[in-house]
């Protein structure tokens, strides 16, 4: 039983090592697949995510002040029309 312990360290440890490079591999793989997304990402010319924000306040704003123009608007036309 002695000549197996070594058979079974000497296999604990290769699988280990295996573990170990396919960890270290996974690490990589990542790093590769992220940097990819960001070149693909940075080409195509999105927003972010504050210029989005910024973008849809003054939307907003000008649709507030839309409404009030046309209500204004709506007045003058009742005005005239009384005349």
């Amino acid at each position: 039983m002695q000549t197996q312990k070594p058979f079974f360290d000497d296999l604990a440890r290769l699988a280990g090592g295996a573990v170990n490079a396919f960890t270290g591999m996974k690490t990589e793989m990542e790093a590769l697949v992220r940097q990819q997304f960001e070149r693909w990402t940075a080409s195509m010319d999105l927003v972010s995510r504050d210029e989005f924000e910024a973008v849809r306040a003054m939307a907003a704003k000008a649709r507030e002040e839309q409404e009030i123009l046309a209500e204004k608007l709506t007045a003058l036309e009742a005005r005239l029309n009384q005349s």
